[in-house]
């Protein structure tokens, strides 16, 4: 078996053309006391379901400080972004949250609560982003990102952002801050539930 290289590699398409049970090609309709279309083999009878896929990260502080990564990956390769990506099975969202922050960035942290649920629909995902305390301003970023590092509130490159949930989790960080939200320790940020609409040209 040839070996290829890992730019080879990309995830595949959501919708199937063949089942995975018995290979015969996929119909899509709407089965029997369902209400909406699916991917149905007609040979065997599964239901090959579609679900939403969670995106859990992280919004890293080290001395009033936002830790942001540089995308090495495509979409938005080059773009700054929270330390994030897709839960993987056997996994807690937290547990999530913290392996996406020591791949992308090398960082040790200290899982605070969860701060940002954000429903995507148009991209079939929900994004969870926990606050964390960043422990050491060690960083090591892994082969996603070209480089990570820490930025004050003035020196965030709003323009360089590559997720609208990025944006508007630090968008709700930066005036909880200014409302003096985290001023006391032994009161919890609020939860920040909200959706993003169906954009222009990304999410």
């Amino acid at each position: 078996m040839t070996t290829q290289p890992s730019s080879f590699y990309f995830p595949a398409p959501r919708s199937q053309k063949f089942c995975s049970q018995c290979a015969t090609e996929i119909s899509y309709i709407t089965p029997p006391d369902d209400n909406r279309l699916r991917a149905v083999c007609q040979s065997c009878g599964a239901v090959h379901y579609q679900n939403p896929r969670n995106v859990v990260g992280v919004l890293p502080i080290f001395n009033d400080k936002i830790l942001l990564c540089r995308r090495a990956i495509s979409p938005r390769y080059n773009k700054w972004t929270l330390p994030a990506g897709f839960m993987e099975l056997g996994e807690t969202t937290a547990q999530g949250a913290m392996r996406e922050t020591q791949e992308e960035a090398g960082a040790q942290i200290e899982l605070g609560p969860l701060y940002t649920v954000i429903n995507v629909p148009h991209a079939e995902q929900v994004h969870f982003f926990y606050l964390a305390k960043v422990l050491s301003p060690e960083l090591a970023p892994g082969p996603e990102s070209l480089e990570a590092g820490f930025f004050s509130p003035e020196t965030i490159p709003w323009d360089e952002l590559a997720f609208r949930t990025v944006i508007t989790t630090l968008e709700h960080y930066l005036d909880d801050k200014k409302n003096g939200v985290f001023d006391s320790p032994h009161k919890k940020p609020p939860v920040h539930h909200y959706d993003v609409p169906l954009p222009m040209h990304d999410f």
